[in-house]
């Protein structure tokens, strides 16, 4: 039985260890960017940039309709099938390029910022030019093809930043980071159609289409729904809090989820063909699931948990002087950041087994719990909106695992006793790196470089006694288990 999953394994292992390696380079990268930005742009200017970045992030969901991921699962996908969802997602992100130029204007009346015209002007072409894009990249995906991928998605944010670092060494103002996003979607675009050598058809009407937009349409509800309660917190503050907090605000979530996203997104590229494949064999399936919750989740909650004790420290080095008031919200975003991530294989459950109505379904309960979570910390502030969204994430992983235990067979118990021995290593890490910061505050040994240096050292040394403890020693050697495996693979 072992050798009839050997090619599929060994596929699997290269390409988790060229997304692995892209990733982390990807990763980087952002915190470069971010950190390099954040001293030639001020808060209010990232502020401007963020009230229309929810407003795009909304028109990006609809532009790819769900069908990258049906066609990236599909058993079995026929050229013509391929050239008609190029034309359905050129199509929808054509149409939002339009629809957006034109309501440039209402989004700045409603703002009352009169440079959001330009912003979101700017920014419309992305649907454009994502939808060229989408599915050459879901078919490099679809055929394994990761080393392309990750070249591609390694050198468009470098071409990017080193064009944002231009425009805002002349400005000082949000220009920047618009020319960066829509540099970074341009990039790929050319990249995905030089790697993927496919020049698409006309479109022609082909038996089989149907059940793409049938599973399509289940996923794009559940993203519309889950993206909007996500971001209601960035429309919450822009509307009553203005630029600057939204700014402060932005600058905390970017530097955190958007590495977090950098890293799930991936993992699912490379987990959903090989769940995909097992999904009519459940023990291998649920090994793949435990096994996929411990290479993603332990290593991230571990850092997240240093993040929340050190947030200050991590402000300091990654913001500079001036963004001293994120610390806090980066700490809550990190809260949330380490609950969802122990829930997320509950979503390669729901892809690789076509579940995307009941994923609808959950995330409009989940949606419930954060716009909740979000109005009721409304009234304390930027702060109390950032305490109410990471409130929402810790219980919706618990509820994460029941729900899904309600459609489908699913591991959830196992799961959770996996999560809780993750927490079980970054709860005492995270509590060593805020009482190092905390003691050396005040001290020449208080600066943000080496207060950072300490809590990172006082968190593994913490982690290192946990390993002493036989369950969480086990899961360690799991960890170095399947990164050995990944070694193998790349051989």
């Amino acid at each position: 039985m072992a050798a009839e999953v050997t090619p599929l394994a060994r596929r699997a292992a290269r390409g988790a260890t060229v997304t692995a390696a892209s990733q982390a380079a990807r990763i980087v990268l952002q915190v470069l960017a971010v950190a390099v930005l954040a001293r030639l742009v001020p808060p209010a200017e990232y502020g401007l940039v963020a009230m229309v970045a929810a407003v795009v992030g909304i028109g990006e969901i609809l532009r790819d309709a769900g069908l990258s991921s049906a066609a990236m699962r599909a058993p079995e996908l026929t050229v013509r099938q391929r050239d008609n969802l190029f034309w359905v997602n050129t199509g929808i992100g054509a149409l939002l390029t339009a629809v957006t130029i034109a309501a440039a204007p209402l989004v700045a009346g409603f703002f009352g910022e009169p440079d959001l015209t330009g912003i979101c002007q700017g920014l419309a072409w992305m649907f454009l030019v994502n939808g060229l894009a989408t599915q050459h990249r879901a078919g490099l995906v679809r055929d394994m093809r990761f080393r392309a991928l990750a070249v591609v998605e390694v050198a468009a944010p470098v071409a990017a930043l080193a064009a944002a670092v231009v425009v805002g060494l002349h400005t000082h103002d949000h220009r920047a980071v618009v020319v960066q996003q829509v540099a970074t979607t341009a990039a790929v675009l050319a990249g995905v159609w030089i790697a993927g050598r496919w020049v698409p058809g006309r479109p022609r009407r082909e038996p089989g289409m149907r059940g793409f937009f049938t599973f399509g349409g289940g996923l794009l509800g559940s993203q519309l729904v889950g993206y909007g309660a996500d971001n209601l917190a960035t429309f919450v503050i822009g509307v009553t809090l203005g630029p600057g907090p939204l700014g402060l605000y932005n600058r905390a979530y970017q530097l955190l989820m958007r590495p977090l996203g950098q890293l799930r997104q991936p993992s699912t590229t490379v987990a959903l063909p090989v769940l995909a494949r097992l999904s009519e064999d459940p023990e291998r399936f649920d090994r793949m699931l435990l096994r996929g919750q411990q290479v993603l989740a332990l290593p991230v909650v571990l850092v997240l948990a240093v993040v929340v004790g050190a947030s200050e420290a991590v402000v300091g080095v990654f913001l500079g002087p001036g963004w001293h008031d994120a610390a806090p919200l980066l700490a809550l975003c990190a809260v949330a950041g380490g609950c969802q991530t122990l829930a997320y294989v509950g979503y390669w459950t729901y892809l690789a087994r076509g579940l995307s109505g009941a994923l609808l379904a959950y995330s409009t309960v989940t949606a419930v719990l954060k716009i909740a979570g979000v109005l009721i910390g409304s009234f304390w502030g930027v702060n109390g909106i950032a305490a109410g969204f990471a409130a929402s994430a810790v219980l919706e992983w618990p509820l994460s695992f029941w729900w899904l235990s309600r459609v489908t067979r699913y591991p959830g118990g196992r799961l959770a006793l996996g999560g809780l021995r993750i927490l079980a290593q970054a709860v005492p890490a995270g509590s060593a790196a805020w009482l190092v910061t905390w003691a050396a505050a005040g001290t020449p040994a208080g600066s943000p470089g080496v207060s950072l240096l300490l809590a990172l050292a006082a968190a593994a040394a913490v982690w290192g006694l946990c390993l002493t403890v036989p369950p969480l020693r086990r899961d360690a050697a799991l960890l170095a288990d399947v990164l050995r495996a990944v070694r193998g693979g790349r051989r």
